[in-house]
């Protein structure tokens, strides 16, 4: 026989037998089972609220439309000049309604006295940044009754709201210390398992919550002006021997 023949047939024997064996422990390898763990990061940030909402209903009366009408501008006026002193600006208040109600057209006109047919409300929302400013200036508001303002009960309930708005400016970061919290959390476990940490298999951010800062039972948390921002992020890694 031809060595060069013999040669050959040696090499196509060794090629066989080495893709037979890498078939083999592909299908071995096919037959584990693959292993997963799922945790949590939570990332949680205090912030500060930085704009409030105030709105502010008041009411006046009179026998007469025009008697109402000129006792609703003394109060609109006492309004403004109160939150003027206190550094708010004309473009932060905004006049959204004004509802006349005649209470003799109604079904029980005749229950009301003749002085107060006429009842006048109207509806002021403050808008502003100066978040500190609005809280205190809510605090006084005993000043405007002394001056003669009368609120509706809803608005002397309500106070004012505040919000966070800078949420675009904190996810980055705090994606980023809730998946390195994930990530500690998972290598804690593969640890104990005797195991090792590998790529990402798939991963779910989370949704960032507004929270107060304080959870007070009962309580409307928008009316806190402290905050926290949280995000519990998902993540799903392979686990490798």
């Amino acid at each position: 026989m031809n060595p060069l023949s013999v040669f050959s047939a040696a090499i196509i024997a060794v090629g066989l037998a080495l893709s037979g064996w890498l078939l083999g422990q592909s299908l071995e390898n096919s037959r584990k089972p693959i292993r997963t763990v799922t945790v949590k990061g939570l990332a949680e940030q205090n912030v500060r609220a930085d704009l409030g909402f105030w709105p502010i209903r008041f009411v006046a009366t009179g026998p007469t439309l025009e008697t109402a009408r000129s006792n609703l501008e003394l109060s609109e006026k006492a309004v403004r000049a109160f939150l003027a002193k206190r550094g708010f600006k004309d473009t932060e208040i905004e006049i959204q309604n004004l509802r006349v109600e005649d209470r003799y057209a109604g079904y029980n006109g005749g229950n009301y006295p003749a002085d107060v047919r006429f009842n006048l409300n109207e509806d002021m929302l403050v808008t502003t940044d100066q978040v500190d400013a609005l809280a205190a200036a809510s605090r006084d508001i005993g000043e405007l009754l002394k001056a003669g303002v009368v609120f509706s009960s809803d608005s002397w309930s309500g106070g004012p709201s505040f919000v966070f708005t800078g949420i675009a400016d904190l996810k980055s970061e705090m994606l980023t210390e809730a998946t390195g919290r994930a990530r500690d959390a998972a290598q804690q476990f593969a640890k104990e398992s005797q195991s090792n940490v590998g790529n990402i298999q798939t991963a779910n951010q989370g949704v960032f919550q507004i929270l107060p800062a304080v959870d007070i039972p009962n309580d409307r948390p928008d009316k806190q002006i402290d905050k926290k921002v949280r995000v519990v992020s998902t993540i799903t890694y392979f686990l490798v021997d």
